[in-house]
């Protein structure tokens, strides 16, 4: 390998700021802070949202067809075109 070229390469640590999850993997990220987690120093990165957070995951997210009728009104009123017949 070349020396130089090549990113830094290691386990960091990602935070959810929401709700505090916390989880390791590699990665190249550039991070100024570090955080001491299951005994070792790492670099932090911080994350508005992960999949501990996210309505899709979590099950929260609504749908848009319970929206008031929005899906079903936009149908009804561009649904029949030329094309469809």
């Amino acid at each position: 390998m070349k020396e130089g070229i090549h990113p830094n390469y290691r386990e960091v640590c990602f935070q959810d700021m929401s709700n505090g999850f916390k989880f390791v993997t590699r990665s190249c990220v550039n991070t100024k802070e570090t955080i001491e987690f299951e005994g070792r120093e790492l670099p932090l990165f911080k994350l508005d949202t992960t999949s501990e957070s996210h309505p899709f995951y979590t099950g929260t997210q609504k749908s848009v067809d319970n929206m008031g009728g929005r899906v079903e009104r936009f149908r009804n009123r561009f649904g029949k075109t030329a094309l469809s017949k």
